[in-house]
């Protein structure tokens, strides 16, 4: 069975700006770096990728869309800043859909039509956003979590892709993957999961899934890196700067680990973008009117 390999192309400073400077920062060259290290990767394994990226990236480095798209992978838009979507209002949302697929559509040349929303913000809470995604022309989008997690998720989804029709039109939704195990919802398949658990615990995963269907992986470039994520000291107080540390631990913990699992995972398994591994011609049976569907909860 072919899974999905998708990459959240993003900075390690988005982890960093809103929550600990109250404003957004410039990206650094280190995202750079690190989807060339993935492009790379993915070149040595046969395997195309579908990445979704956000729109500040394209603007401050366009030569890596273009290097993107040149290597044949699919783009998706990631919104503009990584802002979550229930922290915007449709209309702030919809601005920064716009901004973010022009400006890649400007880089690629052509029609960009899929979308996956900052650290999966379309929950029960923000379900509007189909609608204005339909609007803005997107097809398809892959943001749902379909577990109940502490900053999102959405428990009640289906797992398997389904339709939304709404008054703007319909969109394909293609769910991230959870495992079920003892009525419980477990993500897996991300590269958190990948650092912080053993390989052989991804695969059999993996395994598990591929039975019924096919698994979404996604990843962001930053959890390949080894060094230590950082703001300017100038700018954070002895209070941030004591809890930036305290992140650092933690999301320092295996990361050294996380290149050789992807490059384990991406030999032993077959991959390739959404829409290699979906059928984009033939929508899904399940399909859900945007108006009645369950509150999530």
């Amino acid at each position: 069975m072919k899974h999905a390999f998708t990459v959240d192309v993003e900075d390690s400073h988005n982890l960093l700006s809103r929550h600990w400077l109250g404003r957004d920062m410039e990206p650094t060259h280190r995202v750079v770096e690190n989807v060339k290290r993935i492009l790379h990767l993915l070149a040595d394994c046969s395997t195309r990728a579908t990445c979704f990226i956000l729109g500040e990236i394209a603007e401050a480095h366009p030569q890596i869309v273009r290097e993107i798209a040149d290597a044949g992978h699919d783009i998706g838009v990631h919104g503009y800043y990584h802002h979550q979507v229930f922290n915007l209002t449709p209309n702030k949302f919809r601005e920064e859909l716009r901004t973010a697929k022009s400006r890649l559509e400007d880089i690629v040349g052509k029609t960009i039509d899929g979308h996956r929303a900052p650290a999966f913000s379309i929950t029960a809470k923000t379900r509007w956003a189909w609608d204005v995604l339909a609007e803005e022309g997107f097809t398809y989008d892959s943001s749902v979590f379909p577990f109940k997690g502490r900053r999102y998720g959405w428990p009640n989804s289906p797992l398997t892709p389904f339709t939304i029709v709404s008054a703007s039109g319909s969109i394909l939704e293609l769910p991230l993957p959870v495992l079920e195990i003892a009525g419980k919802r477990i993500p897996i398949a991300g590269g958190g999961y990948l650092r912080m658990f053993p390989y052989a615990w991804n695969r059999w995963c993996v395994r598990s899934i591929e039975k019924t269907r096919p698994v979404i992986v996604y990843m962001h470039p930053y959890e390949i890196e080894t060094e230590p994520f950082y703001a300017s000291d100038s700018e954070l107080s002895l209070k941030l700067r004591i809890k930036l540390r305290r992140l650092n631990k933690t999301m320092g913990f295996r990361r050294s680990t996380v290149f050789t699992k992807l490059t384990r995972l991406l030999r032993e398994f077959e991959f390739g973008t959404l829409r290699e591994t979906f059928d984009f011609t033939s929508l899904p049976s399940l399909s859900f009117d945007l108006r009645n569907l369950p509150d999530g909860r």
